[in-house]
């Protein structure tokens, strides 16, 4: 299903300053977001890792954003100590929101089944991308680096509820993800009313999504199950900024569905037609029938 891209300035952010986590190239949801952010007024820095810098096109989007980067492994403490007291430096000021957008999986990437994984590397996805969003939010409020009320947003997907074939232990990463902003949303929100949330968005077409197995088909399921057809990088970006800005002050702890309303349904018509179409019988090369 086609959606019109709604490209439109409404200064929700005009004023804030927001560090954004994970755009690799502009088939991420976070270039998407660092975009959206400063169309809406925002000054934000970008942070990834060595690796990534060199592989990827950061330097590009900085230069059109006007957007300092910082090179950081995100599993690594010191590092995003580091991040956030260089973005106050070069931004002028404590930062309003922040987006966690990493997320691998080397089973993933590997092949390796659910039912056969090898534990180093399941230590590595649960470090990386679910982690890493603890140690990014404990570095935080440690150097008091977070506004009063400013916003935290990391995106996850619902097979942290539900069980998808080729998801793996990514899924395990969403859970204990989304456990993190519950448990952290309550502290950070009470001690300086930051509020941290997670938005379970649309399988999406980007660069670390393509590993996983049999994306296209997740993506056409997913838009076939959905009555407003999945959501693109750039509308969750659009959601993100809303979630950034004051109109969701008491916004906190909570699993955001951004999926077109696939969340909440059983079957569609156009996913029974499919799946009707698929089961039809037809005739073998012997002219025997099959069905199914």
């Amino acid at each position: 299903m086609k959606t019109k891209q709604i490209n439109m300035a409404y200064h929700l952010l005009e004023g804030k300053r927001g560090i954004i986590f994970g755009a690799l190239n502009n088939l991420s949801i976070a270039w998407k977001v660092a975009e959206r952010c400063v169309e809406e007024g925002a000054k934000i820095a970008l942070s990834n890792t060595e690796m990534a810098l060199r592989m990827g096109e950061l330097d590009e989007l900085a230069k059109k954003i006007d957007a300092p980067v910082i090179a950081a492994d995100a599993t690594n403490y010191e590092d995003l100590e580091n991040v956030f007291t260089q973005a106050q430096e070069q931004l002028g000021g404590k930062i309003d929101f922040v987006l966690h957008s990493i997320g691998m999986s080397p089973n993933v990437r590997k092949r390796r089944t659910y039912d056969d994984l090898d534990y180093n590397w399941l230590n590595k996805t649960l470090d990386i991308s679910a982690i890493s969003f603890h140690k990014m939010l404990q570095a935080a409020k440690k150097i008091d680096a977070i506004a009063e009320y400013g916003s935290v947003v990391a995106l996850t997907y619902i097979a942290s509820h539900r069980t998808f074939f080729g998801y793996n232990d990514m899924a395990d990463a969403k859970s204990l993800l989304e456990s993190i902003a519950r448990s952290f949303g309550y502290i950070y929100g009470r001690e300086k009313h930051v509020r941290i949330n997670t938005i379970s968005q649309s399988p999406t077409e980007t660069t670390a999504g393509k590993g996983i197995k049999d994306i296209d088909n997740m993506m056409d399921f997913a838009d076939k199950m959905s009555p407003l057809g999945n959501a693109t990088a750039g509308e969750c970006a659009d959601y993100c900024v809303t979630l950034f800005s004051d109109l969701t002050r008491k916004v906190t702890m909570q699993t955001l569905f951004h999926d077109g309303g696939f969340s909440n349904m059983g079957m569609s018509l156009r996913a029974m037609n499919q799946y009707s179409k698929d089961l039809a019988p037809y005739e073998d090369e012997n002219g025997k029938i099959i069905y199914g």
